[in-house]
């Protein structure tokens, strides 16, 4: 998962997961209607082990926990997750990233890359595109760039009072937050 990803996870959440693993297969089974087999077959373990899990008197195995915390994400407050993307998609999102941005612009500037701190209110319709990439599994270098070109129109541009000839993308991202209202 990805910077972007995890903005973006963190944006839809109100609560985090649980943290150990007897309450994310209490969370699993919960979801599962109170069925330890239906979590048993999710998982590929049996049931015994699911319910061993669930007392805590043993740890499951990293490739499972792997497995458990992908399962307790996606089940993980849907309807919050859901009016979180609709409200993002609606009205926007505010962004806050720390990034080398390089430039190329006009003869007579500087290209430079440039570490900068933005804070940008970006509209549904980027949200969106985001939305959208990450439903198709974009790599991340796809979602930058899907950043850069809203910054570029609405931060670096001021949606074209300005820098008409300027283009941006982002070569080191160092991290970034996202708010949605």
């Amino acid at each position: 998962m990805g910077e972007i990803d995890e903005g973006l996870e963190r944006a839809e959440r109100t609560r985090p997961i649980p943290h150990t693993v007897p309450a994310r297969v209490r969370h699993l089974v919960r979801t599962a209607k109170g069925s330890t087999r239906a979590v048993a077959a999710e998982l590929g373990v049996s049931q015994r082990t699911v319910q061993r899990w669930l007392k805590g008197s043993i740890h499951p195995k990293p490739d499972a926990a792997r497995r458990i915390e992908e399962r307790v994400r996606a089940t993980w407050q849907p309807r919050v997750r859901a009016r979180v993307r609709r409200r993002a998609e609606e009205q926007g999102f505010m962004l806050h990233i720390q990034a080398r941005f390089g430039y190329s612009a006009a003869g007579g500037s500087t290209d430079d890359p440039r570490e900068r701190l933005i804070t940008q209110h970006l509209p549904g319709s980027v949200a969106r595109e985001l939305y959208a990439a990450r439903d198709a599994g974009a790599a991340e270098s796809e979602q930058q760039r899907i950043l850069a070109g809203a910054l570029q129109e609405h931060y670096f541009k001021d949606r074209g009072r300005r820098a008409e000839s300027l283009t941006a993308e982002i070569n080191d991202l160092g991290w970034l937050e996202l708010e949605v209202n």
